[in-house]
């Protein structure tokens, strides 16, 4: 085994997992992030069951469902009449089909426990204020440079520095991310606050004409985070200080509630925009791989980004055993090879939720309601067994 540390180049919530994933099965760890501190965008995000199996084969699960949220139920309402276009119970016979739970959390919650059991390892090595301008293969090792002029060495690389990675533009020079003309805006406010007729108990989507609303209480209900996303001619960046000319035209004829949540929200600000890549076949090459966002970027229409990179880092750290010879490179596309499907799977259904269901007007919305309001319990769960019955991880293979 090399004596060079295998280099992490991303802090998120996917570069913790690949840390602590191939931490744990001995290999020393250089964990590299740009920004000043580690941390993540202080807002919530979704966990389905398929995740709770990479968590739990790491020890972490416990402490996860401890600073979770459990809702009664994923609901979709219908942006006009108010009415219930599909529901996912996840409760107690959610709990006995997938066997794991459905949870949201706060983000700087789950970072927090990913970090922690980082850093309760002797083998890990965090640097904050690092960004790395580019990468050299070298053969036998990896060099990356960092725009400091810095370099650091390692045995093998993983670029999980998310859609718009660094590394995976040296590696296929493919230019800025798929726009699709959206943009998102995010807030969180006390519980307290919420003085109007909303449902704060479950996992809600409000789906629109070229818009959505999705709400969901956290941290045992004290809290409520809003995520407001729409259709927009302006896409200006995201750090203009003014509100987007397309609100009032997004909103107009929406209901009332969803209108009391606009109001909730920050606008001054134009947000951020929404985007994807399309999927690629391969995104390793020799010692340097790619995990997350960075590998398979998607569109937020299944709320499995961070449970696609946990699976990654799993995954990933399953197959490398050795940082010697050709074994990293064979790990490498084993890797890939393994996970390519399901995440092109994800893209690809998220795409289609996105265009055709969550932000769909006119007739096509009464076709979509028509097909997706009567649909049972059972039927329901049959449409995301695909993704929550998780991921069976692959055997090891010799070295090519």
């Amino acid at each position: 085994m090399s004596n060079l540390p295998v280099i992490v180049v991303g802090g998120g919530l996917g570069g913790a997992m690949a840390a602590l994933a191939l931490a744990r099965k001995g290999f020393d760890i250089l964990l590299l992030e740009e920004a000043e501190e580690f941390g993540v965008i202080g807002y919530g995000i979704q966990l389905g069951p398929n995740v709770f199996w990479m968590l739990d084969r790491l020890g972490v699960a416990d402490a996860v469902l401890a600073v979770a949220l459990r809702p009664k139920a994923m609901v979709m309402y219908d942006w006009i009449d108010g009415g219930v276009i599909a529901r996912i119970p996840t409760g107690e016979s959610f709990l006995q089909r997938f066997r794991k739970p459905y949870v949201v959390i706060h983000r700087v919650d789950l970072h927090k426990v990913l970090l922690d059991a980082c850093r309760a390892l002797h083998n890990v090595q965090m640097l904050p204020n690092t960004p790395v301008k580019s990468f050299a293969d070298l053969g036998d090792r990896v060099r990356v440079d960092i725009a400091d002029g810095r370099h650091y060495e390692g045995a093998a690389l993983i670029g999980a520095d998310g859609i718009r990675s660094t590394i995976r533009q040296q590696m296929t020079n493919e230019g800025p991310p798929r726009s699709l003309g959206y943009v998102a805006h995010r807030t969180i406010v006390p519980m307290s606050e919420v003085n109007f007729d909303v449902d704060t108990d479950n996992v809600v989507m409000w789906s629109g004409d070229g818009f959505h609303i999705v709400h969901y209480p956290l941290r045992d209900h004290t809290l409520f985070n809003v995520v407001t996303v729409f259709r927009t001619l302006d896409m200006a960046p995201s750090d203009t200080d003014s509100p987007h000319p397309d609100l009032a035209r997004v909103y107009r004829d929406s209901h009332p509630t969803m209108k009391k949540l606009w109001g909730m929200m920050d606008l001054s600000r134009r947000g951020w925009v929404s985007g994807d890549r399309d999927p690629i076949r391969h995104w390793s090459r020799g010692r340097v791989t790619l995990l997350g966002d960075a590998a398979h970027p998607t569109l937020q229409s299944l709320a499995q980004g961070a449970c696609m990179a946990i699976e990654d880092a799993v995954c990933l750290a399953g197959l490398l055993d050795d940082l010697s010879g050709d074994a990293v490179e064979s790990a490498f596309r084993q890797y890939v090879d393994a996970r390519y499907l399901r995440t092109a799977r994800v893209q690809y259904e998220s795409r289609y939720l996105w265009d055709n269901v969550y932000h769909v007007g006119g007739i096509e919305r009464e076709v979509m309601r028509q097909v997706w309001e009567n649909k049972s319990e059972q039927e329901m769960f049959d449409c995301v067994a695909w993704l929550y019955d998780g991921f069976e991880l692959p055997v090891r293979k010799g070295a090519a």
